[in-house]
């Protein structure tokens, strides 16, 4: 599995191999969404990867709608954050920041007093999201976003990017699928305007092309990334075209210099998302979904992309890195604890060289 270990430059990236940590939300941020001790040892643990991206973090407070999930609006969330960062680069990492703002997919119960729940139409995701004091309970009915609100959304963007760099990061990327606010904009099912934001596909994809934009603005387009998986229904979404929408943003953002698309295969039959990557973008791509080192690497060595990434093989496996080097055999983990807080399923798996010692013991 040579290719896997040899190092690669997306945009302004540079990655000591093409091993790439796939964002993963974990639910352990502390109150008022501020990454902690765990999270900073978390990510430390994995800084093996050629990049780590972050979990998705909310550019601001209506972006929040999740529990224990992180956001990077405030100087407290900045300073856990830079804890972050600077763990990973102390261990020779690389890591960019997820910017996740999810839209409809939020409850009130999860979000600071005050907080909006914003979204392109005022639809309700016919979904359930967790709570911890309530449980599940349906998500909110949103606000359909005015253009002046949308320019606000942008500039919160704007300035999450801004803030990612100060507090250590090498870039972002704007998570574009699962069902969440640039999601929303690009699907015909949740996206009802009849302005320059909704419509025929460029005008659905609009509202991500200028988020782009303004990141890539703000710190370099050769530090942004963004992730893409046409036809995902999750949360909730239903397009009527989703190859064509996912080819309408890659063609809107192709005159830009971005570090990489970072593209999951699609759960749609018939649609294969990779080579739809690779015939609309001019972009690296980074592929993602269901890989071990094997396939990986026969991926990358037949030119499908020019990095892999891994999510729940990086969850058990925190040297999944060295692993997979030397052909080790990987731990599987334990989805009780997927969310759960503390460090359980989190911070204690064991490297393979700890299980060996205590073996050998």
């Amino acid at each position: 599995m040579s290719v896997l270990f040899e190092p690669v430059t997306l945009g302004e990236l540079k990655l000591a191999n093409r091993i790439v940590m796939a964002p993963m939300t974990r639910s352990r941020a502390l109150a008022d969404a501020i990454p902690g001790s765990e999270m900073v040892e978390y990510y430390r643990q994995r800084a093996g990867a050629g990049l780590i991206i972050a979990e998705g973090t909310a550019p601001s407070a209506s972006g929040l709608g999740y529990c224990r999930t992180p956001a990077i609006y405030s100087a407290e969330q900045m300073a856990g954050w830079q804890r972050v960062t600077e763990a990973v680069h102390a261990e020779g990492g690389r890591i960019v920041l997820q910017l996740m703002h999810v839209g409809r997919a939020a409850s009130q119960h999860n979000k600071p007093a005050g907080a909006a729940t914003v979204a392109p139409s005022a639809l309700r995701a016919n979904t359930q999201v967790f709570s911890d004091c309530h449980g599940l309970v349906d998500t909110d009915v949103p606000q359909a976003l005015t253009e002046q609100g949308i320019q606000e959304v942008i500039e919160h963007y704007r300035q999450a990017a801004l803030n990612a760099r100060q507090a250590g990061f090498d870039g972002v990327e704007l998570h574009c699928t699962s069902g969440y606010l640039p999601m929303q904009f690009m699907a015909t099912g949740s996206n009802r305007r009849n302005d320059a934001y909704g419509g025929d596909a460029t005008a659905r994809v609009r509202f991500a092309k200028e988020v782009i934009e303004a990141m890539a603005g703000a710190i370099g387009a050769g530090r942004v990334g963004f992730r893409l998986c046409p036809g995902n229904p999750y949360n909730d979404i239903d397009d009527l075209e989703p190859a064509h929408t996912a080819a309408a943003l890659c063609a809107a953002v192709a005159p830009l210099s971005l570090a990489y698309l970072h593209i999951m295969r699609s759960p749609l039959q018939g649609l294969d998302a990779f080579e739809l990557a690779r015939q609309h973008s001019p972009h690296a791509l980074i592929l993602n979904d269901s890989f071990d080192g094997p396939s990986a690497n026969a991926a990358l060595a037949s030119g499908e992309g020019a990095a892999v990434s891994f999510g729940r093989h990086f969850i058990a496996n925190p040297d999944l890195v060295e692993r997979l080097r030397h052909g080790r055999a990987l731990s599987r983990f334990d989805r009780k604890t997927l969310y759960t807080p503390g460090k359980a399923g989190y911070t204690d798996y064991p490297t393979w060289q700890a299980v060996a010692q205590e073996v050998a013991q």
